[in-house]
């Protein structure tokens, strides 16, 4: 389905319908850039959970923060993730064929085993805005230690097609 008279596309429409308004792309706190297009794929750099530039969810999991918690910073990641897409795509979603695959690293305590539960907030994200297309790999890493003290960080990889997939 193309964008019609609004000017928004289904997923704009999703988004509205979710109550989603995406934040401006983070830019980049040290020598990578925020993504790279190779051929049909593109390649997100890891997204922490930032608003307007300030870090929400600092801490560990199961120490300092819960499951909860740890499940908005990794929707949280989710949103700054499809914020850079957005811009890479020249604002423009619809090109996102398939969400291929997440990277999600969770700052956690050493006895904490929930990787999982955290990071299905970026995943539950990413089939909300997407539906099918959402459904996507994925790799929960525990890790001592993230970036401005971070509980989690995800990149992902999006398959992207023009003209804008048919939905």
């Amino acid at each position: 389905m193309t964008k019609g008279t609004s000017g928004k596309g289904p997923i704009d429409a999703r988004l509205t319908e979710l109550g989603i308004v995406l934040p401006q792309p983070a830019a980049p706190a040290g020598a990578y850039v925020p993504f790279v297009r190779v051929g049909d794929l593109l390649f997100v750099s890891g997204q922490l959970p930032l608003l307007n530039g300030e870090m929400h969810f600092a801490g560990r999991l199961g120490a300092e923060l819960a499951v909860e918690h740890g499940y908005a910073a990794a929707r949280l990641c989710a949103l700054n993730l499809l914020a850079q897409v957005r811009a890479a795509c020249d604002g423009d979603l619809e090109r996102v064929s398939r969400v291929v695959k997440l990277t999600g690293f969770v700052r956690a305590d050493a006895a904490f085993t929930d990787h999982p539960k955290v990071l299905n907030g970026a995943s539950d994200l990413m089939m909300e805005v997407f539906g099918e297309v959402g459904r996507h790999t994925r790799a929960a890493v525990g890790a001592a230690s993230l970036p401005l003290n971070a509980s989690v960080e995800v990149d992902g990889v999006f398959e992207l097609e023009y003209p804008p997939v048919s939905r």
